[in-house]
């Protein structure tokens, strides 16, 4: 059985990791990513496209020179996009979101498997939590890249706009800001950090006492060595 401080503090580890695999879930499932205005011109009007949109759906309005509101429809993210490179490099966020899942899913697994038992295998120890938390550290990083590179590199929110109004002619600006589903990526991170923290500042402790119960000799009075 392991012992109480390893208990707690792995089940402390273990906390954080379910917590980031319950954030990475709400990324997933929300829309809020980013909301985008979209101007153009066409024949006698400007058009103001509102999106709203994550990786999945999301809703666009379309606004008439003062302000007329005209519709607002929803659309699924992948079926509006009409270009390979944007399609692609949507599906690549997702999939990138989905392994960081499951590393984060792998990672808890760790914690509490250290939490009951003292695994024999190094890997099952704390090494096999470093592994997993930065693997999902490192792709939560990739998705929050991304991302933003899809959404003003490759004109993401110009090409969704296109297929809620027709008639669009010249674009003329476009404003973006990214919502909650975004930011809170950066939560995710802090949780893989405190959990490997936590976890190093056990490992550290129980290799400094090894090292105090390798060497006794060393901090023994010099008379009882002589004896």
């Amino acid at each position: 059985m392991p012992s109480r401080k390893k208990t707690s503090m792995f089940a402390s580890a273990f906390c954080t990791c379910v917590s980031s695999f319950v954030v990475i879930c709400v990324v997933l499932a929300t829309p809020q990513w980013v909301s985008s205005e979209v101007r153009f011109s066409r024949t006698g009007s400007n058009v103001t496209i509102s999106l709203n949109y994550g990786l999945f759906s999301g809703t666009c309005e379309q606004f008439v020179d003062a302000g007329l509101q005209v519709s607002k429809t929803t659309f699924q993210v992948t079926d509006a996009l009409s270009s390979t490179r944007n399609r692609s490099l949507n599906v690549a966020t997702i999939v990138v979101l989905v392994l960081a899942l499951l590393s984060s899913l792998l990672s808890s697994g760790f914690t509490c498997t250290n939490t009951v038992s003292n695994p024999y295998q190094t890997f099952l120890g704390p090494v096999g939590v470093y592994t997993w938390n930065s693997v999902c550290g490192v792709l939560i990083l990739i998705a929050m890249i991304l991302f933003p590179v899809t959404v003003e590199g490759n004109s993401l929110s110009e090409e969704l706009a296109h297929g809620c109004s027709t008639s669009l002619q010249i674009h003329l600006g476009s404003k973006h800001s990214y919502g909650y589903s975004y930011w809170i990526m950066l939560l995710i991170l802090f949780l893989n950090i405190a959990s490997l923290i936590i976890v190093y500042f056990y490992d550290h402790a129980r290799y400094s006492k090894k090292k105090e119960q390798e060497r006794p000799i060393e901090n023994a009075p010099k008379d009882v060595i002589l004896f």
